[in-house]
């Protein structure tokens, strides 16, 4: 695999990462309701399911997923169904518009709850991703371009990852940029508006994946 192959396949993958997605909202809705730390969280576990399916391409296990339809399309109809389940909550959260105090992350590293926080965040950003199929659909149509049998080991992690790294850096990007305006979204207002927003997303993206054949 040379450099310039490898700079195509970076690109392709960063199309994808910045495409807004079900992702993309999941880190949203949880950085409004939590902070911070919370869509920090959500990030990485993003990023984690991007480096667990991308590890499973290159080791052939999703090839095997993708072709053994009754795994595939449970995987799909999880993914769905949280998908939906998000929605819900957040449809929730705005008819109700009682909201906590945006946390600013400034306090004492070890406040009740926030490792709570941090679980759910990256619980959350992990689901959503790990139970959507286009993503390792993605990975198995582009990395056959870009490896083959005689690739070596350490290509092939360096390629499982880099989409990864990439969107981990892309959505902690978002969230910086979230909490920096957190003095006026945080209003209730808007936090409702824009829970509606995002609820409605989550149930669109659910919709469109329910509606697509594969």
């Amino acid at each position: 695999m040379t450099w310039s192959s490898y700079l195509s396949y970076v690109a392709f993958a960063a199309v994808l990462v910045l495409v807004p997605g079900a992702d993309f909202a999941v880190i949203v809705k949880n950085t409004l309701a939590g902070g911070a730390r919370r869509g920090r969280w959500s990030a990485a576990g993003v990023a984690s399911s991007n480096a667990v399916q991308g590890l499973a391409a290159v080791a052939g296990l999703g090839a095997v997923i993708v072709h053994y339809q009754p795994l595939f399309q449970a995987i799909k109809w999880a993914g769905i169904a949280y998908l939906v389940y998000l929605a819900i909550q957040t449809f929730r959260s705005a008819w109700a518009g009682r909201y906590a105090a945006v946390p600013d992350d400034l306090g004492p590293p070890r406040v009740p709850g926030r490792a709570a926080q941090a679980r759910a965040g990256w619980r959350q950003g992990f689901l959503s991703n790990i139970t959507n199929p286009k993503v390792l659909v993605f990975y198995l149509a582009v990395l056959p371009q870009f490896i083959g049998p005689s690739t070596p080991l350490p290509v092939l992690l360096v390629v499982g990852l880099s989409h990864a790294l990439l969107s981990l850096t892309y959505l902690l990007v978002v969230v910086t940029g979230l909490h920096r305006v957190r003095g006026i979204i945080g209003r209730r207002r808007i936090r409702r508006a824009l829970d509606a927003v995002t609820g409605t997303l989550l149930l669109g993206f659910g919709v469109r994946l329910a509606a697509e054949q594969t």
